[in-house]
């Protein structure tokens, strides 16, 4: 191995040259780590962690000698053969679509790609930096990014190689026949299964899924399931029915605190429910979820009760010889629930953890008298209180008194429509979870149904987890909000910057070519200007993407002739893009308008900037054919069918015969960055949108019925003269 030199890595940021010098760096960090490699790479780089021996020797040598490989990327159908055998190699492999960035962190070090790289090749320049800063900063605000929103590779790999479309979903199900069939099916298509279970739980499944767990019992002794845990309370009540499950096969433990729900989690997916379920009962409503991180989490509660229970056989000893005390109190009274609330909040001695899922949560806290309980608690004991909630600007004052004092913390969450509960943990021994019934009353005794109080150390434990991630997310979130408005300030000051250069360049070169006399010299010059004009294009565009994103997009409206502008978007389409005129000389493309005068109340410029990005990107997917624009006025009936508005609008509609969109991209195509091209940033039809959208209008597109080309429409509101 070469040794790179020591006033490289000697607490600086450097630019390593040559192919081999970077495999040298790359080899060099490798060695160096003692802890641990986040590696964020895009999907062509998994090839050259197997394909070049030294990097893959250096990788598994590392993985041997105790540093903990976490490794992100695309994972695509050309290198799911790689990403298999790097499975292999790393400690965890995730998936992330359209991921682009390319770099390596250690504990002290840090080292991306500098260049452009060719397909299967290593580039040709690094950054390297040892700088504390600089490897903190990428490893909390962007490796953490990137890995928070990652799925698991071996979904993706599932999907590519068995051709199943995964789609992550949670739910929530109150059809009592609907909610049989969906354990049931949970239930046999699992290949491992943990179920949490009340007694009553027990007893409801055993009257609906014992045959099907039979069979699973049948699979599994031929080496075809991994098996069946229960956790469970084991009572007089549901004595008989362990010893016949126990008898099957399955496996049992007792935990004498159950958190406050059932549910039954596979490899796949989980299903839940806070329903007691006593004497078999059916189930009236059930969660249903098949998104990884539950599922992770959901296992880890099932792992943390299991390894604290009693096996189910010594249980049934110790029920036949004594009497077992639950700790699970389930209140139908919104009025007791009320009560024990207010009572738990009150005999808190070092912490109060509140979860306020809604906005009309927090004020029929502070309306009981809850919210100032704690601040006393807080004020007068020095206890700790942090409260997760919605911002609300209606309590902008109370929140920031709250905030005020050095033991209190209040967090904002995204208000959580699907969350129907209120949670409450007291001194980390006591849980207190409401449940939501009615969110939209003004009192706690109308909106509040169901409770259920437990100290159950597992259970609480179980909700403190819940609640320290998301105070972590919020700060995570936080932080990036930072770091995005610093970005954004960048990239704004970037773009500014490179308006003064670019319109000289231009400008310049465009006399210069006029001056020539040389052909290939003006060809060459030519050269400068087509590439000045899309550097041109795109700063533009990145002044237009920080307008929007800080909502300082300002239109300019005026009466303006729509099909003025339409017919200079055709002109300056046919004289300056190259497509367009190459295609033309060959008699390949055909521009199609019929001119038709209608007035809209717009910002001219703005409207241009959409017309001609669609007539653009038409030429740029079509080699032959015709393109055609559409100008018609909707009346006010057609406008409410069309446009899901009233009043009169006008339709634009640009048609061509080229390519057809991606279904990948379909669903996301006005999003930024969406683009299958290999040229272009995918700014312009987010861009586009904003414009009509902040117009009043609606911008829309789909595929040709005969799958040739496409088709994007956008409506405006019609200018009427005697307004």
């Amino acid at each position: 191995m070469t040794t790179i030199p020591s006033d490289i890595i000697s607490g600086r940021t450097d630019v390593i040259h040559g192919e081999q010098n970077v495999i040298n760096m790359i080899l060099q960090f490798v060695f160096n780590t003692k802890c641990k490699i986040d590696a964020c790479v895009d999907y062509t780089r998994p090839s050259l962690a197997i394909g070049i021996e030294q990097l893959k020797k250096a990788f598994l040598d590392a993985r041997g000698r105790g540093v903990k490989l976490r490794y992100v990327t695309e994972v695509t159908e050309e290198n799911v053969g790689y990403c298999k055998e790097l499975l292999r190699m790393v400690d965890e492999l995730r998936h992330i679509e359209g991921i682009k960035g390319n770099f390596y962190i250690s504990e002290t070090e840090y080292v991306a790609p500098a260049s452009l790289h060719a397909k299967g090749r290593p580039s040709t320049q690094l950054i390297y930096s040892n700088v504390k800063e600089i490897v903190e900063h990428q490893q909390q605000y962007v490796f953490d990014s990137f890995w928070s929103r990652a799925t698991p590779a071996q979904y993706r790999i599932r999907e590519i190689e068995e051709g199943i479309i995964v789609h992550y979903k949670t739910r929530i199900i109150d059809d009592e026949d609907e909610i049989i069939k969906e354990i049931g099916r949970l239930t046999a298509e699992s290949n491992e299964l943990f179920a949490c279970l009340t007694p009553g739980g027990m007893q409801y499944s055993y009257n609906h899924f014992f045959e099907i767990k039979k069979k699973l019992l049948d699979k599994q002794k031929k080496g075809e399931h991994r098996g069946i845990k229960y956790v469970s309370s084991i009572t007089d009540e549901n004595l008989e029915l362990s010893k016949i499950y126990l008898g099957a096969g399955i496996q049992i433990r007792h935990v004498k605190n159950l958190p406050p729900m059932s549910f039954d989690v596979s490899d796949k997916e989980l299903s839940a429910t806070i329903e007691k379920m006593e004497g078999g009962k059916k189930v009236q409503s059930l969660l249903t979820s098949n998104e990884p991180l539950y599922i992770k989490h959901f296992t880890a509660i099932f792992e943390e009760l299991w390894n604290n229970g009693i096996d189910a056989a010594n249980r049934i000893s110790y029920i036949e010889e004594g009497v077992d005390v639950a700790d699970i109190e389930v209140i139908h009274s919104s009025s007791k629930a009320k009560d024990l609330y207010l009572k738990t909040v009150k005999s808190a001695v070092e912490e109060i953890l509140m979860i306020l899922p809604t906005i009309n949560a927090f004020m029929r806290q502070e309306d009981i008298g809850a919210v100032q309980l704690a601040q006393e608690a807080a004020k007068e004991r020095d206890v700790k209180v942090r409260i997760l909630m919605p911002a609300i600007r209606l309590a902008e004052d109370q929140v920031q008194i709250l905030k005020e004092h050095r033991n209190i913390g209040v967090r904002h969450i995204e208000q959580m429509s699907e969350t129907k509960a209120t949670i409450l943990i007291v001194d980390r021994k006591a849980s207190l979870v409401m449940e939501i019934r009615d969110d939209t009353k003004q009192t706690f005794l109308e909106a509040i149904g169901l409770s259920t109080y437990s100290n159950s150390k597992a259970g609480v434990l179980s909700y403190i987890a819940i609640f320290d991630n998301l105070w972590s997310q919020t700060e995570l979130y936080e932080q990036l909000k930072v770091h995005d408005k610093m970005q954004n300030e960048f990239i704004n000051i970037a773009a500014h910057e490179l308006r003064t250069p670019i319109q000289p360049i231009l400008g310049l070169s465009q006399v210069l070519s006029h001056e020539l006399q040389d052909i290939y010299h003006i060809q060459l010059v030519d050269v400068i200007i087509r590439n000045a004009r899309r550097l041109q294009k795109l700063t533009e565009d990145i002044l237009d993407i920080t307008k929007i994103e800080t909502q300082k997009l300002q239109l300019t409206k005026e009466q303006c002739n729509l099909n003025d502008i339409i017919k200079n978007c055709i002109s300056d389409i046919i004289s300056n893009n190259d497509s367009f005129k190459k295609n033309e000389k060959s008699n390949a493309i055909k521009l199609l308008y019929r001119p038709k005068d209608i007035f809209v109340q717009a910002d001219k410029a703005r409207i241009t900037q959409v017309i001609s990005n669609l007539l653009s990107n038409a030429v740029k997917f079509t080699s032959e054919g015709s393109i055609s624009i559409s100008l018609e006025q909707k009346t006010e009936e057609q406008g409410k069918r069309e446009d899901n508005g009233g009043g009169s609008i006008v339709v634009v509609e640009v048609k061509d015969t080229g390519q057809s969109i991606h279904p990948d991209i379909l669903p996301k195509l006005f999003t930024k960055f969406t683009t299958k091209s290999e040229t272009g940033t995918g700014l312009g039809l987010y861009i586009s949108k904003s414009i009509v959208e902040s117009h009043g209008g609606k911008i829309w597109a789909k595929n040709n019925a005969d799958g040739k080309g496409a088709i994007f429409t956008f409506s405006l509101p019609v200018y009427k003269k005697n307004q």
